[in-house]
């Protein structure tokens, strides 16, 4: 049945691996349980529901990625994302967060239409070969980031911005040697690598205080009900900054969610002739996340670029997906023990470190930069886009913002080239909106 489903034999994969992959994908994102609703609270929505909301719309999503699309992307509450639903739509903006969720609403409702039709499916297409494998390579310098960061590896430096941390400190000792069991465990092409180097992290974290144990393995969900169908329709398309808000949430959900399916497809050898088989099916499974994210109480649902852990760890269809939506749900009965995996180790000044996740993102990286082979490094008009596209997305801390500057670039030097109509007219239609993202709109 399984195999029916999901095509397993076809994909040269097995019902283990997909699990056990599904299971390290969830492992390195669980963080977002608690994360967003430490985020979301801010603007008083309350800090359980959202918890609830967010493991119930990932799962669905995670469903209707599997069921849809057959590939193996897990998704959730985006990161950004959310500090801005929080901090800029509402702190800054003045809207209620009634009224962000239903801008949120109608920006998914939107994706769905325009799924429907395929206009994402095209830009999905469109997008020049070197510049997927630029996007798939700036995408895992940036998971590498996160991860130094996360690892304690690489800190704030005044005046330079980023330096070496503290390698003699006990979390960061400990980040480190799970970098060298999964790297260890790879060379020797053991199955579920980054799994058991999670795993392992944790067993020595417990000892040294830090992997805390929560003292419970089982809890019973909170109430739904402070933010089920709170969304406020209505009272967002009244506002006056209303088309701003919801163009922002729009424009940001398809460029990280194109980057993100880009970037971990291509790490896992499922673009066919550069192009992406049922993207149309992934980008409506990331459209309904979101709008039924929103109906429950949690802002934008997108894919994960932590789904490269699972690739990785050998997933390849969508019976990964189904096992992280399987992971959420079980989440909220035994919320304790995924704290103590996703649970930050602070260190002062709202800084939390996440040494037993940090080595799985930094081992990613890795693995996703081998696209960079593929760019025609001795053509300006391929190479430069390409370049900006991976140095600006770490540097940035932004999917969106790297995958920018590439279309800008690119859309320039094939005007000055005179080899703008070789390439679909969509990319350069989207480099003129970036450019007057950047000039007037201010986002």
């Amino acid at each position: 049945m399984l195999d029916k489903l999901f095509k397993l034999q076809q994909n040269n994969t097995t019902a283990a691996t997909e699990v056990i992959a599904g299971i390290t994908t969830f492992m390195t994102m669980s963080y977002i349980i608690f994360v967003q609703p430490a985020v979301l609270s801010n603007v008083q929505m309350d800090f359980g529901a959202v918890m609830v909301a967010t493991c119930v719309a990932s799962a669905i999503a995670c469903f209707c990625m599997a069921f849809l699309a057959n590939y193996p992307i897990a998704l959730a509450p985006a990161m950004g994302h959310n500090f801005f639903f929080a901090f800029t739509v509402c702190l800054t903006l003045g809207f209620t967060w009634q009224q962000a969720l239903g801008a949120n609403f109608i920006s998914g409702a939107l994706f769905i239409i325009l799924s429907f039709v395929g206009f994402r499916d095209l830009i999905l297409n469109a997008v020049p070969a070197s510049l997927k494998n630029a996007i798939a390579a700036g995408i895992g310098l940036l998971i590498t980031l996160v991860g130094f960061e996360w690892a304690g590896i690489v800190v704030a430096k005044p005046g330079v911005y980023i330096g070496l941390g503290n390698l003699k400190s006990a979390p960061v000792m400990v980040a480190i040697f799970g970098i060298a069991v999964i790297a260890a465990l790879m060379t020797y092409k053991v199955r579920g690598a980054i799994l058991w180097g999670i795993l392992a992290t944790i067993i020595v974290g417990l000892p040294f205080g830090i992997v805390k144990y929560p003292g419970a393995v089982f809890s019973m969900p909170p109430s739904l009900e402070p933010t089920l169908f709170k969304l406020d329709i209505v009272g967002v398309v009244t506002s006056k900054d209303f088309l701003s808000v919801i163009f922002i949430f729009f424009f940001l959900d398809l460029f990280d969610t194109i980057g993100t399916l880009i970037g971990v497809c291509s790490q896992a050898g499922l673009l066919k002739d550069g192009k992406l088989p049922r993207g149309r099916q992934a980008l409506l499974a990331d459209a309904i996340g979101t709008t039924v994210g929103t109906v429950l109480g949690t802002s934008t649902i997108t894919s994960y670029i932590e789904s490269g852990a699972g690739v990785a760890a050998g997933g390849r269809t969508g019976l990964t997906s189904v096992t992280v939506g399987v992971m959420f749900l079980l989440a909220l009965f035994f919320s304790p023990l995924v704290k103590m995996v996703a649970s930050g180790y602070p260190i002062g000044d709202g800084v939390f470190l996440y040494p037993s996740i940090a080595p799985a993102l930094i081992i990613i990286g890795c693995l996703m930069m081998r696209g960079v082979k593929e760019i025609n490094w001795d053509e300006a008009s391929e190479s430069i886009p390409a370049f900006l596209t991976i140095i600006v997305m770490p540097f940035t801390f932004s999917i969106t913002e790297g995958i920018a500057f590439g279309f800008i670039a690119y859309t320039f030097l094939k005007l000055i080239k005179g080899e703008l109509s070789k390439d679909h007219w969509i990319i350069h239609i989207f480099s003129i909106l970036f450019i007057a993202r950047y000039l007037y709109l201010n986002f």
